[in-house]
């Protein structure tokens, strides 16, 4: 399960592709902002994986 979900921390724009834009946004707003020393709360983003998984289990890719 580990692929469906990614830490802020760990996301910069070369994500983009696995989380999307504004999440990885985040990611560098959250880096840059830490390293000046601002307290920043952590959170993660859901991957395209994990949508895709979500569609094909629940038979709803053809549907959308």
């Amino acid at each position: 399960m580990t692929e469906y979900i990614l830490w802020f921390d760990q996301l910069s724009l070369r994500d983009i592709g696995a989380v999307g834009g504004k999440n990885a946004s985040l990611g560098e707003m959250i880096r840059h902002l830490s390293q000046a020393g601002v307290n920043v709360p952590g959170g993660y983003a859901t991957t395209t994986a994990a949508y895709r998984a979500f569609l094909d289990r629940n038979r709803l890719a053809d549907p959308i």
